[in-house]
């Protein structure tokens, strides 16, 4: 497995694993309108990042940095496809994600979750994000979110932050 950062000419292929995710159905996610959210999310720059296991894209990491939020950046999608689950991809992908999100110097990485996705829950449970809240039909009407976060680093010690207008 190879995980890469994606270009234009993979948004195809990434569109079509979200296309085909059971997950991204219930949000009405369409290849279409997925190819139009990563092009977008590419020339905003978005981290993309892909796991190819040969030539196949396998999974996918689509991080939004923001110093909104005390510095947070947002884990917006995290996808591996159903038949690469269960072998470190989605774990390789969250690393490396983190990592970026650290060198974009964010202080937390934050992320949703539909409440019902028990398995994606523990995933990051297990990975050091803690549920900080639940945000009822927040994304789609009929679909509640849990909110998780993790801490990426300090705020730096004996500094303090500055008021807004001084």
């Amino acid at each position: 497995m190879r995980i890469v950062a994606a270009r234009r000419a993979d948004t195809s292929a990434l569109a079509a694993l979200m296309a085909s995710s059971p997950l991204l159905r219930r949000y009405r996610v369409t290849r279409i309108g997925a190819r139009t959210s990563l092009d977008e999310a590419l020339r905003e720059g978005d981290v993309l990042l892909l796991a190819r296991v040969g030539e196949r894209v396998a999974g996918l990491l689509w991080l939004v940095p923001t110093r909104a939020f005390d510095r947070s950046a947002y884990l917006r999608l995290l996808l591996v496809a159903e038949t690469d689950q269960s072998r470190g991809i989605g774990s390789a992908l969250l690393e490396r994600g983190e990592a970026a999100a650290r060198r974009g110097r964010a202080r937390h990485l934050g992320l949703l979750v539909t409440s019902t996705n028990r398995g994606a829950r523990r995933f990051y449970a297990d990975h050091g994000y803690r549920h900080v809240g639940t945000l009822p039909n927040f994304v789609r009407a009929g679909l509640d979110e849990a909110l998780y976060l993790k801490r990426l680093r300090a705020n730096p010690r004996g500094r303090r932050r500055r008021a807004v207008g001084r």
